[in-house]
Formats: C-alpha cells, sequence, structure tokens
C-alpha cells in the first residue's frame, strides 16, 4: 500500500473515531438529563400543559397560569384504597384559577380494574366541564422486572375503563410510555386517546400511532411550587388536536334551566 493510501485511510479511521465519540458524548449528555433534546422541539406556539401529585407538595396555580401553562392534569388516586393526599386542594385550586383541568389514576396491576374504577369516582366526582379522566398505565416498583401477564393487564384496565365511561359517558385518555404501549396496548386500546411520554427524544422519532398529548419532560422547573420536589412534569398538546376535544361539556337539564 502507498504511503498516501496510508495517510488517508489514517485519516479516514480518525474522523470515524472523532465522530463515535462525539455521539457518545452527546448520548451521556442526553442520558444524564445535561442536554435536555426535548425543549428544543418545542415551538413558541405550543399549548403547555403540566401533571402534579402531592410530590410537587404545594402549587400555586396562579403562577403556573402566569408561565403559560394552559392546562393541568392532577394526581386523584391509586390502585383500589389510595387518594392523592393533595387531590382536594390542588382540584379546587385549579378550577378556582379557571386553569382546565383534569384528574388521573395510577393504574395498579395487583386489584381489580372495577374496585380501582370506584376509588377513582368516589374520590373525584362530577367532571362536567373538565378534561376527560387519564389511567396511567406504567411499571412501578418492580413491576418491569416482573411484568404482569398481558391477559391479566387487558381484562382489569378495561373493566376500569367501562367502569368510567359508564359514569361520565366518555371514554378516559390513556398514558403510558411507547414499550410498555407496544407490549399490552397497541391493538387493544387503539379508539382510546393516548398521551404518551418521551423523555430523552421526540415522540416522532418512536412512535407513529396517534396521540393526544405528548409529555415531554419530567424534571421541568417552573415557578410557584413549594414544600415538594422542584421538579415538575411538562406536556404538549398535538398540533393537530384541540384542547376543547379534551372537555367534558356541561349538561344542562331542560326541566330547570341549570347546569347539572
Amino acid at each position: 500500500m502507498s504511503r498516501k493510501k496510508i495517510l488517508l485511510s489514517g485519516f479516514i479511521i480518525l474522523i470515524l473515531a472523532v465522530f463515535l465519540i462525539s455521539v457518545n458524548q452527546f448520548y451521556f449528555l442526553v442520558k444524564s438529563r445535561q442536554i435536555l433534546l426535548n425543549t428544543f422541539f418545542i415551538a413558541e406556539d405550543d399549548l403547555i400543559g403540566v401533571d402534579i401529585s402531592s410530590y410537587q407538595g404545594d402549587v400555586d396555580m396562579s403562577k403556573l397560569k402566569e408561565q403559560d401553562i394552559r392546562f393541568i392534569y392532577i394526581k386523584a388516586t391509586e390502585g383500589s384504597n389510595h387518594v392523592d393526599r393533595r387531590f382536594a386542594e390542588n382540584w379546587k385550586n385549579a378550577r378556582e384559577n379557571n386553569l382546565p383541568a383534569g384528574a388521573y389514576h395510577f393504574f395498579s396491576y395487583d386489584s381489580s380494574g372495577k374496585k380501582q374504577a370506584e376509588n377513582f369516582i368516589k374520590t373525584v366526582g362530577e367532571l362536567e366541564d373538565c378534561l376527560i379522566p387519564v389511567v396511567d398505565v406504567e411499571y412501578y416498583a418492580d413491576k418491569e422486572e416482573n411484568p404482569p401477564e398481558k391477559e391479566d393487564l387487558i381484562r382489569e384496565l378495561q373493566a376500569y375503563l367501562d367502569a368510567l365511561e359508564a359514569e361520565y359517558d366518555v371514554k378516559p385518555m390513556i398514558y403510558t410510555r411507547m414499550d410498555l404501549y407496544r407490549k399490552y396496548l397497541k391493538g387493544t386500546f387503539d379508539d382510546y386517546k393516548k398521551w404518551m411520554s418521551s423523555f430523552y427524544y421526540p415522540l416522532k422519532w418512536g412512535y407513529k400511532d396517534d396521540w393526544y398529548i405528548w409529555q415531554y419532560l419530567d424534571q421541568g422547573q417552573l415557578d410557584g411550587l413549594s414544600g415538594g420536589i422542584p421538579y415538575i412534569d411538562l406536556n404538549v398538546l398535538n398540533k393537530e388536536k384541540n384542547l376543547r376535544s379534551l372537555m367534558i361539556p356541561k349538561v344542562y337539564h331542560l326541566d330547570s334551566g341549570r347546569s347539572g
């Protein structure tokens, strides 16, 4: 091999090495959250919302509105008997500040879907003029290493969804992450609205099905949080959707003229 070819081969190897080091370094920075890649894909005209639970401590809803937060989902219940200790307070404050609000339930693989629905309905009550209810389906504790059987999850989740639809006359929305969606939900729950999480890269890079909300960041920092963790989940509404399509309309009784 000529000296010229040797030099060219060495140069190519050097460029490839630098490229691979750069890619690996970039990957590390993204995974360690030193680079929040998703924030570069959020536009000024996007409709941004948050979801909260007792972990956020005291939440000043008026402060959230000042920062252009346009909707909020509040944890209400988990499993068949747990109620988030700040749900009533957060729910009241969101409604008083005219911040479009919805309630969500953290689904358990260890109790019946019907019992979980009863817990949610008893806790939340009426939902007229609120965002549609959401069920949060994800792994918890050791469930990722010891996942539930698919047929068991589908049966109990469907029982939960059916009970809520019977109560509120609207299909709930399902929140989940992409891998769990592919393993358990795809093909069975396709007619339910989807709220998908993807924290490290844009949702569209790994998910092609229909969605309404993308949870793009779990370490958002906003004013108005105190007494809990300093981070809040940030979400964006699909540009092709309308927030009004997620609202449960008021029902007016013809015999009284009052909202029911």
